[in-house]
């Protein structure tokens, strides 16, 4: 598989582009700052400089053109003020969709996170940034990719574990930033989870158990 990565100097991002190198599949990771380049081949993947914030729709075209699968895993973060969370949180995820659609890449998966299901009404950034992520993850459900959505709670910086807890409902909890990208490892070479909305924190099962047991249970949730 040919996967692209936007933001994929993340932490993240570095942690599934160096899981999916291993396994032979090619990785190319849309960074902005070149200074990032290095440690994105330290991990196997090619990286490319596109800012999502800047770049039109055909030059982000250009950079993903035969993709088997795209991820936005960029976010202006914690620092950012609300400006940023809707040019790139918001904005930058709807031209990778637009761009998605052009090359007609199959695959798209959102990492969101929960509370975006239901986004406050303030002018905090915080409120700002949950109703950008929301207005994203509309546009992508809106389009023809074959889209999964995933909405961890609470990240950290602690080793993986290996154990997720995953629900087509809302739950609140916390979960190693290297246990998301072993989720989305899994979500990428799994078909059955597109068209899915896929809340995440860790938990006792295996990732194999968990997305086995939520695939099962699909058929009664309202997507």
């Amino acid at each position: 598989m040919r996967i692209v990565i936007a933001g994929g100097h993340g932490q993240i991002a570095l942690t599934l582009t160096g899981r999916l190198a291993a396994r032979g599949e090619t990785v190319v990771s849309l960074i902005r700052n070149p200074d990032h380049a290095e440690d994105v081949r330290a991990q196997g993947g090619q990286p490319v400089l596109r800012d999502l914030e800047r770049a039109s729709v055909d030059e982000i075209a250009g950079a993903i053109a035969g993709a088997d699968a795209v991820v936005f895993a960029a976010g202006a973060g914690p620092g950012s003020g609300a400006a940023r969370k809707l040019t790139l949180d918001r904005d930058g995820a709807i031209k990778l969709i637009d761009a998605a659609v052009v090359v007609d890449a199959p695959r798209y998966v959102m990492i969101s996170g929960v509370g975006v299901e239901n986004p406050p009404d303030g002018d905090d950034v915080f409120s700002v940034y949950l109703r950008a992520k929301a207005q994203a993850d509309a546009a992508l459900q809106a389009s023809d990719l074959g889209w999964t959505i995933v909405r961890p709670g609470r990240l950290t910086d602690g080793p993986a574990t290996g154990c997720v807890a995953l629900s087509l409902e809302p739950f609140r909890g916390e979960i190693a930033r290297a246990d998301v990208a072993a989720v989305l490892d899994a979500l990428l070479h799994e078909p059955g989870s597109v068209g899915l909305i896929l809340y995440l924190n860790g938990g006792e099962d295996t990732i194999e158990q968990a997305l086995a047991g939520t695939l099962a249970g699909r058929g009664g949730s309202d997507r």
